[in-house]
């Protein structure tokens, strides 16, 4: 899913980045210095897999209760890099100067291993050494999640069905998949979505296809949640938007909808703008 790479490259020449010092030294233990400097860390083992690494981006003055953005990239769960994710990366760190920001790469599925539960285990994985890590990173322990296509699909269905500790605030939900047993998708003869439902099994009980759906696993203990989708999108239905949007209206979770009616699967230009500043706003309420 090409979501990622568009918006990434618009956003990267709307900014004018700002420029930090590195900080090669980590803090130990408990003693949390006053001054810490900006500090990134690139490619982190999560685990054994060359696939499981994330970038961290932790600014300065960090104090322990600095959030965290967890940025999940796109690319129909088999193809993508946390590199598309930059563009976000970079407005985040310009926008956003006191927030920490991890870029996370998964372990990308093929015919011979599905995406899920694989790639939600590594976000808990990334979710838990940040955690675990706290006093070393000098961050807090509250998470938002910024997903695009792909990524916004396992965002979602992470903080809906897999947050047992309810540290995430806020989850944002650019073009994602939410309901694998709509109609829009079943009776659909698209290659591209019948690839993507071969995916998650072949063939699919309903069941597990509903386990799979951020919109059968939300509840009324989800975080704040934004969306956003194009009306002309060839790869994920409009009717994923609207039906999710629905859903957390009945369940009176926190939400913002926007529908761009002439838009695919990714826009830039005045929608883009308007997007980044929806979520910049939704970012300061509720991160």
């Amino acid at each position: 899913m090409k979501f990622t790479k568009n918006i990434a490259l618009t956003i990267g020449l709307l900014l004018i980045l700002w420029s930090c010092s590195v900080d090669e030294n980590t803090p130990q233990g408990n003693s949390v210095p006053q001054d810490l400097e900006y500090r990134e860390t690139l490619n982190i083992p999560y685990g054994n897999n060359p696939e499981q690494t994330f970038d961290l981006y932790l600014p300065a003055h960090r104090t322990l209760n600095t959030k965290v953005v967890i940025l999940v990239h796109g690319g129909g769960w088999t193809s993508g890099d946390k590199s598309d994710m930059n563009g976000f990366k970079d407005y985040l760190k310009s926008q956003f100067p006191d927030l920490a920001v991890a870029n996370m790469n998964y372990r990308l599925a093929n015919e011979n291993t599905p995406p899920y539960p694989m790639q939600i285990h590594d976000i808990t994985k990334v979710v838990n050494h940040l955690t675990s890590k706290q006093s070393t990173y000098v961050i807090g322990d509250e998470f938002g999640f910024i997903g695009a296509s792909a990524g916004a699909h396992l965002s979602m269905l992470w903080s809906y069905a897999h947050n047992t500790n309810s540290n995430i605030t806020m989850v944002a939900n650019l073009v994602g998949p939410t309901n694998f047993t709509d109609d829009a998708y079943l009776n659909n003869s698209s290659p591209e979505l019948q690839k993507m439902l071969t995916l998650y099994g072949e063939p699919a009980t309903t069941a597990y296809l509903q386990e799979v759906s951020p919109y059968h696993q939300v509840t009324a203990l989800a975080p704040p949640t934004i969306m956003f989708y194009g009306g002309q999108d060839p790869l994920v239905p409009t009717s994923q938007g609207t039906a999710m949007r629905d859903k957390l209206n009945a369940l009176n979770v926190v939400h913002e909808f926007t529908l761009y009616e002439n838009e695919g699967h990714g826009w830039t230009g005045q929608n883009l703008l308007d997007t980044m500043n929806k979520l910049s706003v939704f970012i300061d309420t509720h991160l």
